[in-house]
Parts: structure tokens; C-alpha cells; sequence
């Protein structure tokens, strides 16, 4: 009786298991990469967001308290609209400003509710946007 020498290697049947098993796990891999990068992304574009809209809030409270603009000068109007932030591609700013009663919601005077909208798209593509809101006071010590 001979014997064949043993011969290591893959036999058919083991490469086709083989293409099988990488075939049906590369896809996932592949897609939970991208996700994963997509969410990386999504804390820095929301805090520069929020950064964006505090930026505006501050300008808007220095006009409200500066000597040449004051209370008065906080209209909506005075702050147009921002299609594209300058320096800062592919994020939207804009102010709103309502006045109200001192119970911040009913009709009247002496209370200035601002918010700044800063709208941008996520890591995924969806339009998503940060509002911020601060009150202030016709009040002058």
C-alpha cells in the first residue's frame, strides 16, 4: 500500500466557504465604518453650531447695552438674515426678536425675547439647526 504525501492547501470547497463568509461580513464592516464616521463627525459641526449662535447673542447684547444703540436698536430688522456665515460654508444664521410682558408671553413691553437660528447639514445629510434665546430688559440701572 502507498501513501500520497499530504499536500497543504485549500480545497474547493473551503475557498468557496471562504468567499461566502467574506462576501456576507465586508458589507456590514463597510457600512459601520461610514456610520461611525458620520457621527465623529456630528459633535464637531453641532458645537460649532452653538458656538455660531452665541457669537450673534453676544453682538446683540452688546448693541442692546452699548451707548450708540441701546434697547431700541434690538429689532429684527437690524439683524438680516445669514444665507452663508462668513468663514464658515455650509451654516445659516438668523435673528429673531419679539417683544413681550414682563411673563415673557403675552403681548407688551419692556422685555425683548432674541433667539439666533444657526441651521447646518450633519454628518448624514439631514438639515438639522441650534437656537439659542436670551431675554432682555428695557430696564437701565
Amino acid at each position: 500500500m502507498t501513501r500520497r504525501a499530504a499536500h497543504p492547501g485549500f480545497t474547493l470547497i473551503e475557498s468557496i466557504i471562504a468567499v461566502v463568509v467574506i462576501s456576507v461580513a465586508i458589507p456590514p464592516m463597510l457600512w459601520a465604518i461610514r456610520d461611525a464616521n458620520a457621527k465623529r463627525v456630528d459633535p464637531v459641526v453641532i458645537s460649532r453650531a452653538g458656538w455660531l449662535a452665541s457669537e450673534k447673542l453676544e453682538d446683540i447684547i452688546a448693541d442692546r447695552h452699548g451707548s450708540t444703540r441701546g434697547y431700541s436698536y434690538v429689532l429684527t430688522v437690524n439683524y438680516p438674515s445669514e444665507a452663508s456665515v462668513t468663514g464658515f460654508p455650509g451654516y445659516t444664521r438668523s435673528v429673531s426678536v419679539s417683544e413681550t410682558a414682563a411673563n415673557l408671553s403675552g403681548a407688551g413691553t419692556g422685555y425683548k425675547t432674541v433667539s439666533v437660528n444657526v441651521g447646518f447639514v450633519d454628518g448624514k445629510g439631514a438639515a438639522r439647526s441650534v437656537t439659542l434665546s436670551t431675554v432682555l430688559t428695557d430696564y437701565t440701572p
